[in-house]
């Protein structure tokens, strides 16, 4: 472990499922919004989905069973704001992780946040736990191009916190976002309660199942 924190800088979080318990939510609120408009998610199609930004959501159950009405951005917004009541009234913070977020800070690492759901979501989930003041820049992949698997949105992160990728530590928790990270160059721990992805225990270069486990 000593070697892994060696030459780091900066420390990096995803958000859904590494600083809040929010994935269900998500899951929640799709199956709402979207069998509004009369289409069922099926467990195999939400798993193609499930490293896509909401917009790329909407556009593929939209090519996948078309509805009238409603435009593909007003039912993006709906998702949207019903992950965002959820969070509000029901979110919980992943255990440890405010701790590990303080500590890092009182330890002088400069700390960002990247993260694919859209940028209106961060102030709430960082509000509702306490951290907005430990974050120096937080990104969201609904401004890039191309959210993670892709690495563009972990490299505007090391920009903006002034630091050469290979001085970052990212914590992930999936394993499109770990591949994100390893493809900017970074270092990466995984957050992984059992039974874990395999994939990311092969790609990432630690993997712990509890933030009270993460070893400095």
């Amino acid at each position: 472990m000593r070697t892994l924190w060696h030459n780091i800088e900066a420390v990096i979080f995803d958000m859904d499922g590494v600083i809040i318990d929010s994935m269900h939510f998500w899951q929640q609120a799709e199956e709402e919004i979207f069998g509004r408009l009369g289409i069922t998610l099926s467990p195999e199609l939400c798993a193609r989905t499930a490293a896509m930004t909401t917009t790329e959501v909407t556009r593929f159950w939209y090519e996948t069973a078309p509805w009238t009405g409603p435009t593909l951005d007003e039912v993006a917004a709906e998702v949207i704001r019903y992950v965002g009541e959820l969070i509000h009234t029901k979110g919980e913070a992943i255990e440890g992780i405010q701790h590990t977020i303080r500590q890092l800070h009182a330890r002088g690492y400069r700390l960002g946040l990247a993260t694919n759901a859209p940028v209106q979501l961060i102030p709430i989930v960082l509000n509702k736990l306490g951290l907005e003041p430990y974050f120096t820049y937080c990104a969201s992949g609904e401004d890039e191009e191309q959210g993670k698997p892709h690495p563009a949105i972990y490299l505007k992160v090391a920009r903006e916190l002034a630091t050469a990728p290979e001085q970052c530590l990212v914590f992930e928790d999936s394993f499109f976002g770990a591949t994100a990270a390893k493809r900017a160059g970074m270092r990466v721990i995984a957050l992984q309660p059992e039974p874990a992805d395999p994939r990311i225990h092969t790609l990432a270069d630690h993997c712990i199942t509890h933030f009270h486990t993460l070893e400095w």
